[in-house]
């Protein structure tokens, strides 16, 4: 890919910055705001070459869950015929880790870049999200040097590794890992990452790993006895606290709540408001005459014949959306849609003729649940129809969509985007739908 090429219009492609075994990730620029990105090329042939596909399109879901100030975000998801294109958040200010190669870090500093770790990785585990391989390249810092865990849920992924000539040696990554993880059986991949972050405050007050051998399985044999020494420089509270995460057996080591509860832990800590995540904004404006919106179908056709939907699931105004195609009008689509939300208690407002706001009857997590539906005409006889989270927790509304929205539609939906699942139809025909539209 040569540098400053376009990408769909949306992106300047510039340099490389780095690559791995199937993926090369570039700097970017998005042209209508002239910011900068970083995107991740993938080459479909090789993911399904190493039977990963259905992988990757788990992985891009669990990010739909997981948006929080100190994870790197994942703006934007595109795929071609033969690649697949992740437009993420560019984190300006390198590894953490390049920090603790000059030296270790004072308590105060090491114990922000932990709060903001921990933060990060309670608001994943509520969302039943765990990293299980966080280690020294995952973990970046921004112009603002604010901790940001990247490829969060992709770790699958191979990435370049990078040597800062402290941490990276030929068993850099699993002196990282739970020994439950090692172990290759079963285990907990929310207590695995306590561990895990347990080894990189240590190297973060130290300077240096706790489980280090010359020899791999000396150094094996220190994890599965939680075998380390603290340096003498280490606070006594800083001590406990390592030595209650950095414990062999999974079940008797420390929470995240109790790790948040420590004096240490919350020294210093600024007073914030519980983080919450980006709600869309609903137009009330109206004169109640608009047509349904022409949906931009070409990326809609062009992904599902390509046989990897992933058009447009991160763009702004369709965050945490669930879509389907319908055969009905948009009256019809509208008028069971209404009903459906009613008998489910939810309050429901038209906000435009083809745009309902819906309301639920309980307070959730993050108060009650409102959900927007849209219907846009992409041809005669064939509407695709978007929900969208307006407010309220994602986790509530990715079980409204998946056990109550589905079997209500059951009857009037085509296909679902991304599964192919209708209504005995199975698989949108494309040349149907891309005939309809040749016809206007």
């Amino acid at each position: 890919m040569e540098e400053r090429t376009a990408l769909f219009g949306k992106y300047e492609v510039g340099k490389l910055l780095g690559k791995g075994t199937f993926a090369k990730v570039y700097h970017g620029r998005q042209i209508a705001t002239n910011e900068s990105v970083a995107i991740k090329v993938i080459s479909k042939d090789q993911v399904k070459k190493e039977g990963m596909m259905e992988q990757i399109k788990r992985e891009i879901e669990v990010m739909r869950l997981v948006r929080h100030p100190n994870v790197v975000e994942l703006k934007e998801v595109m795929a071609t015929k033969t690649k697949i294109f992740f437009v993420m958040e560019y984190v300006r200010g390198g590894e953490l880790f390049a920090k603790v190669a000059k030296g270790r870090l004072k308590e105060d500093q090491a114990r922000k870049y932990f709060q903001q770790l921990i933060s990060a990785i309670d608001f994943c585990h509520s969302r039943g999200v765990s990293h299980r391989d966080l280690k020294p390249e995952n973990l970046l810092l921004d112009e603002n040097e604010d901790l940001k865990i990247s490829d969060f849920g992709l770790s699958a992924l191979p990435e370049q590794l990078r040597n800062d000539g402290l941490l990276h040696t030929q068993c850099g990554t699993p002196a990282y890992v739970a020994p439950e993880v090692l172990r290759k059986k079963g285990y907990d991949g929310s207590k695995a990452d306590i561990w895990s972050c347990g080894v990189v405050l240590f190297v973060l007050l130290a300077g240096f790993l706790p489980f280090q051998d010359e020899n791999l399985m000396n150094m094996y044999r220190k994890v599965f006895k939680a075998e380390f020494e603290c340096p003498p420089w280490f606070s006594t509270e800083a001590k406990r606290l390592i030595s209650k995460m950095l414990v062999s057996d999974p079940e008797k080591r420390i929470t995240i709540p109790a790790i948040m509860r420590t004096p240490w832990f919350r020294k210093g800590m600024k007073k914030q408001e519980e983080f919450t995540e980006p709600t869309e904004g609903v137009d009330e404006k109206s004169d109640g005459s608009d047509p349904p919106k022409f949906f931009n179908a070409f990326e809609f056709i062009s992904s599902m014949s390509s046989g990897f939907d992933l058009s447009n699931l991160f763009e702004k105004k369709r965050k945490a959306g669930s879509v389907f195609t319908s055969k009905c009008s948009a009256a019809a689509i509208m008028a069971k849609i209404e009903a459906a939300a009613k008998g489910l208690s939810f309050k429901v407002g038209k906000v435009k003729d083809f745009k309902l706001r819906m309301q639920g009857p309980n307070e959730g997590r993050k108060g009650r649940l409102s959900v927007t539906a849209e219907v846009f005409e992409v041809a005669p006889e064939v509407a695709v129809v978007q929900f969208t989270k307006s407010s309220g927790d994602t986790l509530e509304y990715a079980k409204f969509c998946e056990e109550d929205v589905r079997p209500a539609l059951k009857d009037i939906v085509w296909t679902w985007q991304g599964d192919g699942s209708g209504n005995g139809n199975g698989k949108v025909d494309c040349d149907q739908v891309q005939d309809r539209l040749n016809e206007d």
